[in-house]
């Protein structure tokens, strides 16, 4: 179903779990396949910042590509139809999203002003229709909801066939669930930001990578004046995972989101950060120091985000980017 969509690009293969198996890659597609031996080969001790056995191994993908344009997909997730029955090409709207501007800083009641047939409306200040670069484009899904898993519990048969036809700026100040199934970003402009955390095998927590990503992605996008839509495109997300797995995969999040989400509605970066990376290791000091109390493994994970700007830096000298990577 994907390969008139992803064979024009490259693609960056990140095999999880046991390296020993072989994942054969259908004919005629430009790839480079990555295990955990790959990881452990190219990036050393600093390869304990990437996760294994959870979704948020993904992470070495974008450390690795050298593209301007990274999209980013799970392996349960297929090409979706629109009301027409056409099929959706969800790369096309991700670079449509990014190669648009955003308006965080003033809410455009017709949504994106930058589609066709839309504009900005009366009462909109002209001085901030010019918009800002955008950063992320978060797409949606048809079928199974993203859910967490106490709701997945009390809506087991619920799915989503609502396709709404719009695009929006998520507001400056504004935090959002950002979930990794369909997502896509500038590498440029945030790449090293776009860390999917430490989760999965010896961590106390698991689904809750896109998460975290997405929080500090916002602050950060917030701070250096760069844009996150959300919308379309929606891809077709096909299976539910088990609610009770997910229940004890998401128990220690659901009870820390209620300490971690008030601090990133709070955290300010100082002036002097105006890198995405700047940003990340001031971000790194704030969490061992706002939310080390919380638990141990925020501290842990402070470190892991330090480690993981040395291992961006070390791996992306200053070059030009160009193109797109699925992930």
């Amino acid at each position: 179903m994907w390969r008139p969509f992803f064979q024009p690009y490259h693609l960056i293969i990140v095999q999880d779990g046991d390296p020993r198996k072989t994942i054969t890659v259908p004919d005629g597609f430009d790839y480079e396949l990555y295990n955990r031996n790959d990881i452990n080969r190219i990036l050393g001790p600093k390869a304990a910042c990437i996760s294994f056995n959870d979704s948020a191994c993904r992470s070495f993908g974008y450390l690795v590509s050298k593209k301007k344009y990274v999209f980013t997909v799970d392996d349960d997730c297929f090409v979706a139809k629109g009301p027409s029955g056409k099929e959706i090409n969800a790369l096309e709207q991700h670079i449509k999203n990014l190669l648009s501007p955003s308006t965080p800083f003033f809410f455009n009641t017709l949504y994106d002003p930058y589609r066709e047939g839309a504009d900005f409306v009366r009462g909109y200040p002209f001085s901030l229709r010019e918009g800002v670069p955008t950063a992320v484009s978060h797409g949606l899904w048809l079928n199974i909801p993203d859910y967490d898993a106490p709701t997945q519990l009390v809506k087991p048969h619920e799915r989503n066939t609502r396709y709404v036809d719009a695009v929006m700026t998520v507001p400056k100040g504004a935090l959002f669930p950002m979930s990794g199934m369909n997502l896509a970003f500038n590498r440029e402009l945030i790449g090293p930001a776009m860390y999917f955390g430490l989760m999965g095998d010896g961590q106390p927590i698991r689904r809750y990578d896109d998460m975290w990503a997405g929080w500090c992605v916002k602050v950060i996008c917030d701070h250096l004046g760069l844009g996150v839509k959300t919308g379309l495109p929606y891809i077709w997300h096909s299976k539910a995972s088990n609610p009770l797995v997910n229940l004890k995969k998401e128990y220690h999040g659901i009870h820390w989101q209620e300490e971690v989400i008030p601090f990133f509605q709070v955290v300010s970066l100082p002036k002097k950060c105006t890198t995405p990376q700047e940003c990340y290791i001031e971000l790194s000091k704030q969490v061992k120091e706002k939310l080390g109390n919380v638990d141990a493994y925020f501290n842990k994970l402070a470190d892991a985000m330090v480690t993981w700007i040395e291992a961006w830096d070390e791996l992306n000298p200053s070059e030009k980017l160009s193109n797109v990577s699925a992930v």
